[in-house]
C-alpha cells in the first residue's frame, strides 16, 4: 500500500505548514501543492522515521571507542590511587586526593581536545577523515598505557610517567573522534521535512525529523553505555590477573572499531567541510557583540545601511543565532558534568570503604550504564510517545530540567550513604585508616549493595541532561559548524573537570558528607535558575528547529536552477 505524505514546507512562517502531495521515489521531487494544515501539526501524533543502516554502523564505532575508554578509565582510579600488594589492586599510590586529581585532570583534557577535532572537521578534513586520523593517535596511546603497566615498567617506577604521557595521547584520540562522531550519526539521517504517514493501521501520524534525531540520539547513548561495560571485564582483570591485563583488552577491542570505520566508508553521509566558517560565525559574533545586535550582521542590512559587505548570507546569520541559544544553555553544564565525575572516583573510593563480599570496589560503576541501557528503551518506545499521545510537550528544556534534579538526588543520596559509612565501625569517620582495620584490610561495616541508588539516579540524570545536550548541541548548530557546536558542549565537561581539580582537595575523610551535600544543593539551585531562564526556548523550539530545513529548500531551488531537480 502506498503512504500517503504530506510535507511541512520551510520557506513559510512559523504559523503556516506547508506541504507536498504523493510521495515519489527520488528525494529530489518537491511537490508544494497541499499543506499539513495547523491542526495536524498539533493533534497528530509525531513519530520517528527509519533509520538508514550507516546510522547502526557509526553507532558501532561509537561503541567500540566507548568500550576502550571505559574500560581504562574504570580501572584508573585504582590503579593511581593504591600502592601494589594490598587488599584492593593497586599500582602507584597516589593516595585518593591526588589520583581523583589527576582523574579530573584526564577527563578534562578529553574534553578540551574536541575542539581542535571540530576545527580540523569543519574546516579543512570533514568528519570521516577526522574520525581516521584520531584513530590512530587513540591507538599509540593505548599501547603507551599498556607497556607501562606491565609488572615490570611498575617495579621500575615507569607506571606513573606512562600513565601521563598515555593521558595526554589518548585525550588527543579521544577528543577529536567525541566532537565528529554524534554529529556523523546525525548526518545520516538526511530528511529535515516532516510528513504525515498513514500506518496499516489507519492512523494518520506525522513522521517528524526532530523526534528522529531524538531517537538517533538515544540510539548514541546506549551504544557509549553498551561499550561502557566493559569496566566489568576489566575490573575482574584487573584483580584476578592484573593491570595489564585490563588495558590489554580495551587496546584489542579499538581495532573492532577501526575495522567499521574503514568498512562502512563507502556508506556514510560525509558532508564536505566549508572552509572558513567558523571564523565567519566569530566575525558575525563580533559584530554582534560590538553592535549588541546581531541583525546588523546580515548582508541584506548592511547592503541598506551603507556597511561594508560581507562574504555570508542572511541565513547563515540566523543559524549562528540559534548556535548561539545552544551556547547559551551549556553554559549551566558544568556543575552537572561535577556531579557526573563523581561516580569515577570518589563513588570509587566510597565503595573501598564498605564491605564488598569479594567484588571489586571499582565494579559498582557499571551500575550506570546498565541502568541506562533499561531505561532508553523504556523512555523511547514508551515514555516519549506516550507524552506525545496526550498532549503532553516534553521539550529539551524541560528535560535538562529533570535531569539536574535526578543529578542533585544522586547527591543527597550519595551524603546519606557517606553518614552510614562514618557511623558504622571498626573505623567510623576515617575508615581504612585506623589499627582496626588491620592495615586496611577491613572495611566499615556498610554493604556496598547501600551505594547502587545512587548510580541509578546518575542514570536518569543522563537520560534527560546527557542525551538532551547531544541532541540539543546538533539541531541547533548550523549545518556547517555541528562539529564545533558539538565541541562546545563537551568543553562544559572540561570546564566541570576543572571545578572537580579544584575541589578534589578537599576529597578526604571526614569531609565527604559535606562535599556530597554541597554538591547536591548547588545543583539543584542550578537546575531551577536553569528552567527560570531558558524555559521560553521550549515555545521556539520548532521555530528554530526549522532552520535547518529552510537551508535544504534553497539547496534544492539552487540545484533547480542548475537542472538538476524537477519540482512537481
Amino acid at each position: 500500500m502506498t503512504n500517503e505524505k504530506e510535507h511541512i514546507s520551510p520557506d513559510v512562517p512559523a504559523t503556516a505548514f506547508s506541504g507536498a502531495g504523493e510521495v515519489v521515489d527520488t528525494p529530489k521531487v518537491l511537490d508544494l501543492r497541499e499543506e499539513i494544515s495547523e491542526e495536524d501539526f498539533r493533534t497528530l501524533r509525531k513519530v520517528s522515521d527509519r533509520l538508514p543502516m550507516s546510522t547502526w554502523l557509526v553507532a558501532m564505532i561509537e561503541l567500540c571507542e566507548r568500550f576502550t575508554y571505559y574500560g581504562l578509565s574504570g580501572v584508573m582510579m585504582n590503579y593511581m590511587q593504591n600502592k601494589p600488594g594490598g587488599a584492593i589492586p593497586g599500582a602507584i599510590g597516589l593516595g585518593q586526593s591526588k589520583a581523583s586529581g589527576l582523574n579530573y585532570f584526564f577527563q578534562f583534557w578529553c574534553y578540551v581536545t574536541p575542539i581542535f577535532g571540530a576545527i580540523i572537521a569543519d574546516q579543512y578534513l570533514g568528519k570521516y577523515r577526522t574520525i581516521c586520523i584520531f584513530a590512530g593517535i587513540y591507538v599509540v596511546g593505548n599501547l603507551i598505557l599498556f607497556t607501562t603497566s606491565l609488572p615490570t615498567a611498575i617495579a621500575h617506577n615507569a607506571s606513573l610517567g606512562g600513565l601521563i604521557v598515555a593521558m595526554i595521547v589518548i585525550g588527543l584520540g579521544t577528543g577529536g573522534i567525541k566532537s565528529n562522531v554524534s554529529p556523523l550519526i546525525a548526518d545520516q539521517y538526511t530528511n529535515t521535512r516532516a510528513f504525515i504517514k498513514k500506518l496499516r493501521s489507519g492512523e494518520r501520524v506525522i513522521v517528524d525529523p526532530n523526534v528522529t534525531i531524538q531517537s538517533i540520539f538515544m540510539i548514541f547513548y546506549l551504544c557509549i553505555n553498551i561499550g561502557s561495560l566493559s569496566g566489568i571485564a576489566t575490573t575482574e582483570l584487573e584483580q584476578h590477573v592484573g593491570f595489564w591485563a585490563a588495558y590489554l583488552l580495551p587496546f584489542a577491542f579499538f581495532f573492532v572499531g577501526i575495522a567499521c570505520l574503514i568498512i562502512g566508508s563507502p556508506f556514510y553521509v560525509k558532508n564536505p567541510p566549508k572552509g572558513s566558517v567558523i571564523v565567519d560565525a566569530c566575525k558575525i559574533i563580533f559584530i554582534g557583540i560590538k553592535n549588541r545586535n546581531l541583525t546588523v550582521a546580515r548582508p541584506s542590512y548592511r547592503s541598506q545601511n551603507g556597511f561594508s559587505s560581507v562574504s555570508w548570507s542572511d541565513h547563515f546569520v540566523d543559524e549562528v543565532s540559534r548556535g548561539l541559544v545552544a551556547c547559551k544553555i551549556f553554559v549551566f553544564y558544568p556543575i552537572y558534568w561535577v556531579v557526573y565525575g563523581q561516580m569515577m572516583n570518589n563513588f570509587v573510593s566510597q565503595a573501598g570503604e564498605m564491605e564488598l563480599h569479594g567484588i571489586p570496589n571499582d565494579i559498582m560503576q557499571n551500575i550506570d550504564p546498565l541502568a541506562i541501557i533499561l531505561l532508553i528503551p523504556l523512555c523511547d518506545k514508551f515514555l516519549y510517545p506516550f507524552l506525545r499521545k496526550v498532549g503532553i510537550p516534553f521539550k529539551p528544556i524541560t528535560r535538562i530540567f529533570i535531569g539536574f534534579i535526578f543529578a542533585a538526588i544522586s547527591m543527597a543520596y550519595a551524603a546519606i550513604v557517606q553518614k552510614l559509612i562514618y557511623d558504622a565501625g571498626p573505623c567510623y569517620k576515617f575508615p581504612l585508616a585506623c589499627e582496626a582495620s588491620d592495615n586496611g584490610n577491613i572495611p566499615n561495616k556498610v554493604h556496598v549493595a547501600v551505594q547502587t541508588p545512587a548510580y541509578f539516579f546518575i542514570a536518569l540524570s543522563e537520560i534527560f541532561a546527557s542525551i538532551t545536550g547531544l541532541e540539543y548541541a546538533y539541531t541547533k548548530a548550523p549545518k556547517s559548524m555541528k562539529s564545533f557546536v558539538m565541541s562546545m558542549f563537551l568543553l562544559t565537561s572540561a570546564f566541570g573537570s576543572a571545578i572537580g581539580i579544584a575541589i578534589s582537595p578537599t576529597a578526604k575523610d571526614p569531609g565527604m558528607v559535606w562535599q556530597y551535600g554541597a554538591l547536591a544543593i548547588v545543583t539543584l539551585i542550578f537546575g531551577f535558575c536553569f528552567i527560570a531562564l531558558f524555559g521560553k526556548y521550549n515555545k521556539e523550539e520548532d521555530e528554530l528547529n526549522r532552520l535547518d530545513a529552510i537551508e535544504d529548500y534553497h539547496e534544492q531551488l539552487e540545484d533547480d536552477a542548475q537542472g538538476t531537480l524537477n519540482i512537481a
